[in-house]
C-alpha cells in the first residue's frame, strides 16, 4: 500500500464533513457552501490566488448564486494534470439539515435529508488538498472542481468552459456510497414537453362543443404505454426508461379550473433515458407519435382537434468508458492497493461525469459513504467516508 494512503487525519476529515453538512446550500443557492469550502481550503494552506470562480451562473438558464469553484494545485512532480470533481449543491429536502453523529454514522434529525450528497465529496476534496500540503506529498498538477446545480440538471458541469480545467487528462468524480463501486458510464437523458390547447365548453350543457386537453393527454399516455414506450423500454433497436413527471396547467397550477368546464389547456413534461443518445431520442419520438394519435382521436362536434406542440431536447449525453482506459486503470490500481474489489458500474442516473466526459476529460465516479440520498433517512457511513478519503489521496499520488 502506498504510504500516503495512511496519512489521512480521519478526525479532521470528519470535522470538515460535519461543518459542510451544517451549511445550507440547496441547488442554485450554493454561495454559502462555496464560501465555506473556500475558507477551509485557505486554512489548509491553499493560497487565495489559486482559488477562483467561473461564470457559469451567467449562462445557466435558471437563477444561480455563484459559478463553479475551481482550485489549481501546482504539481510537485511531473505528470499530466488530474481533475478531481464534486458538486456543491444538495436537493431542496436538505434545507435546514441538523447533522449529528450516531455511532459510525452521521444522520439528520429525521425532518430533512442530510446532504451527504454531496457534502461528502466537498469534504474529501478539501481533505485531499489539506493532506497533500501538510505532508508535502509528491503529486502531478491537480485541479479541484466544485460544481453548482448538479441536482437540478447538471448545469454547472454542462456550462463549464473546458479551458478552465487546465488541460486535465482524466477526472475522479466523488459522488457515491460504496468505495468498491466504480462508475465508468451512465445513461443519457432527453427531456420532452408537450402543450395541448383544447377548447373550453360547459361540461354539463354542451360537452360535445369542447375539446378536452385532459383527455388528449390521457389517451396519449395510454397509447404510449400500449406501444411499450412507458417505464422500462426494451425494443429490438435499444433499451432505456421513460417517465411522465408533470401533468398540469399553466404556471404550475392544476390543469383545468372547474369540473363543469371542459379543460382547454394541459402541459405535460417527461423524460427518456438510454445508454445511447439515439434511442433516448427514439423514446421521446414514441411519445410524440402517441400524442399525435391522441390528438387525431379527440374532436369536437364539428371535427375540430386540439392544437398541440411537442418538443424534445437532450439534457445530458451518455458515456461508457472501457476498462482499459487510463482513468479506469488508475482507479482500479488504487482501489486494489487499498484492498478494495472494484465493481464496475453503469449508472441509470446522470452525473457531472456525463458532461465532463463530453468536455473531453474521461471521468470515473467513486463512492464516499453517502447513503439513502434524497430521503429523510439519509446518512453518511463514516468508515466508507474515510475509505473514500484514502482512495482520493492515493489516486492523486500514485505514480503513472
Amino acid at each position: 500500500m502506498n504510504s500516503s494512503a495512511t496519512s489521512i487525519d480521519v478526525a479532521a476529515a470528519e470535522d470538515h464533513l460535519m461543518r459542510f453538512l451544517s451549511v445550507e446550500g440547496v441547488t442554485g443557492q450554493e454561495a454559502a457552501i462555496a464560501a465555506a469550502v473556500s475558507d477551509a481550503l485557505q486554512k489548509a494552506g491553499v493560497p487565495a490566488s489559486a482559488i477562483r470562480f467561473d461564470e457559469v451562473n451567467k449562462r445557466i438558464p435558471v437563477p444561480t448564486e455563484t459559478g463553479n469553484l475551481i482550485v489549481d494545485l501546482p504539481g510537485t512532480r511531473p505528470g499530466p494534470r488530474l481533475l478531481f470533481s464534486t458538486h456543491l449543491d444538495t436537493v431542496p429536502l436538505c434545507a435546514g439539515a441538523k447533522p449529528r453523529r450516531e455511532g459510525d454514522r452521521i444522520v439528520s434529525d429525521g425532518t430533512t435529508a442530510l446532504g451527504g450528497d454531496n457534502r461528502t465529496g466537498c469534504a474529501i476534496l478539501v481533505v485531499l488538498a489539506e493532506t497533500l500540503l501538510k505532508h508535502n506529498l509528491p503529486h502531478p498538477p491537480i485541479t479541484l472542481l466544485f460544481t453548482v446545480r448538479e441536482e437540478s440538471g447538471l448545469h454547472g458541469a454542462r456550462e463549464l468552459d473546458p479551458a478552465d480545467l487546465g488541460g486535465a487528462v482524466m477526472c475522479i468524480n466523488v459522488d457515491g456510497q460504496d468505495p468498491n463501486d466504480l462508475i465508468v458510464g451512465a445513461v443519457g437523458q432527453e427531456n420532452w414537453d408537450v402543450e395541448i390547447r383544447g377548447k373550453a365548453s360547459h361540461a354539463g350543457v354542451a360537452p360535445e362543443r369542447g375539446i378536452s386537453a385532459t383527455l388528449v393527454g390521457a389517451v396519449a399516455l395510454a397509447e404510449a404505454k400500449r406501444e411499450g414506450w412507458f417505464g422500462k423500454v426494451v425494443k429490438p433497436d435499444g433499451r432505456g426508461t421513460s417517465n411522465v413527471g408533470i401533468f398540469g396547467g399553466k404556471d404550475g397550477k392544476a390543469a383545468g379550473d372547474a369540473t363543469n368546464v371542459v379543460t382547454d389547456y394541459v402541459s405535460i413534461k417527461g423524460e427518456a433515458r438510454s445508454p445511447t443518445s439515439a434511442f433516448a431520442t427514439a423514446i421521446a419520438k414514441g411519445f410524440e407519435n402517441a400524442f399525435q394519435k391522441a390528438r387525431n382521436e379527440v374532436k369536437d362536434h364539428e371535427g375540430e382537434m386540439a392544437v398541440m406542440s411537442f418538443t424534445h431536447i437532450p439534457s445530458y449525453p451518455p458515456f461508457n468508458l472501457d476498462e482499459g482506459s487510463p482513468v479506469v486503470q488508475r482507479a482500479t490500481r488504487a482501489m486494489t492497493m487499498l484492498g478494495l474489489k472494484p465493481n464496475y458500474l453503469f449508472s441509470n442516473g446522470g452525473l457531472d461525469a456525463n458532461w465532463l466526459d463530453k468536455h473531453g476529460v474521461p471521468t470515473v465516479t467513486i463512492g464516499a459513504g453517502q447513503a439513502e440520498i434524497h430521503t429523510i433517512k439519509e446518512y453518511v457511513n463514516l468508515p466508507e467516508f474515510a475509505t473514500g478519503c484514502r482512495l482520493a489521496l492515493l489516486l492523486a499520488t500514485i505514480e503513472d
